[in-house]
């Protein structure tokens, strides 16, 4: 029996399509990679993406609903991940007919052993970047925007005080720190060797190569990219976000100045490397 076009789509036309992961650190690079990744014709990537979330409050109902809790809890616990697992698959069938898909959320990084469950071995492509040069972009993007109010998710609370109460606000709290943490989790967890990593200092002085080891690691053939010329082809409305969201890309693929000892000092900057001496250890040693 054929089933009808939902949308569209002809249901029973469509193959599987591949769905990978792109779970990185603020401001290292994620869009930007997102945007090449795009070039190539049998990719669809998305912006930063609301699916996590969708799936993250379905857990939650699904945990704590007595509906649920009151029946046989292997049969719900199958049932469950087999709608994760169609859900995953019907998000992106209603979005795209191409066959290679890219997820942008930073949420990933923090429950791969719930996304293994119904996405088994996913394959998740992590973008870091010198912390100091991270709060760096955040303290420019802070200092840019001085007549709007603090946004609500704005950890500081403040539109004064010093560099240094906001560096540590936002290694602790939102958008830095909770997403160190789910990185710094798995590394402890060893789930990181899993991970394909792309340093974005890397990204932008050679992206040649680190493309080849991202395709290599998803299993696609290789594609040529046009580095000089990025189109940007993810759209989201910054207004949407907090002072901190940029989400607009160059066009060239190119080096960015290392410029935290000027912004955050020496002195700050050196106390932020100590601080955080086992990321420093694991993603750029000997740097």
């Amino acid at each position: 029996m054929t089933r009808p076009a939902l949308y569209g789509f002809n249901l029973d036309a469509m193959t599987p399509q591949k769905i990978f992961f792109n779970s990185s650190l603020p401001r290292s690079g994620s869009t930007l990679l997102q945007n090449i990744l795009a070039q190539n014709p049998r990719f669809y990537c998305t912006p930063t993406s609301g699916l996590y979330d969708l799936l993250y409050a379905s857990r939650e109902h699904f945990t704590k609903l007595p509906f649920f809790r009151a029946q046989d809890p292997e049969l719900m616990r199958t049932a469950f991940l087999s709608y994760c697992r169609a859900a995953l698959h019907g998000y992106f069938e209603g979005c795209t007919d191409r066959p290679v898909c890219v997820d942008k959320s930073r949420g990933w990084l923090g429950t791969v052993d719930w996304l293994n469950e119904f996405h088994p071995q996913p394959r998740l492509i992590v973008c870091v970047r010198d912390l100091r040069a991270i709060l760096s972009s955040m303290e420019k993007r802070w200092r840019k925007y001085p007549h709007l109010h603090p946004p609500e998710d704005d950890p500081t609370g403040l539109k004064t005080g010093t560099i240094q109460m906001r560096v540590a606000a936002w290694l602790n709290s939102i958008p830095v720190g909770n997403t160190l943490i789910r990185l710094m989790g798995a590394v402890e967890r060893g789930q990181h060797r899993h991970f394909h990593i792309v340093p974005f200092e890397d990204l932008v002085a050679n992206p040649g190569p680190i493309l080849e080891g991202v395709y290599q690691y998803l299993g696609e053939e290789p594609f040529a990219h046009d580095f000089e010329n990025v189109e940007q082809l993810t759209r989201e409305d910054d207004s949407h976000y907090s002072v901190y969201g940029d989400h607009q890309i160059r066009r060239k693929v190119a080096p960015v100045p290392l410029d935290y000892h000027e912004t955050l000092g020496k002195e700050l900057a050196n106390t932020v490397k100590r601080d955080n001496a086992e990321f420093f250890q694991t993603f750029y040693p000997g740097r």
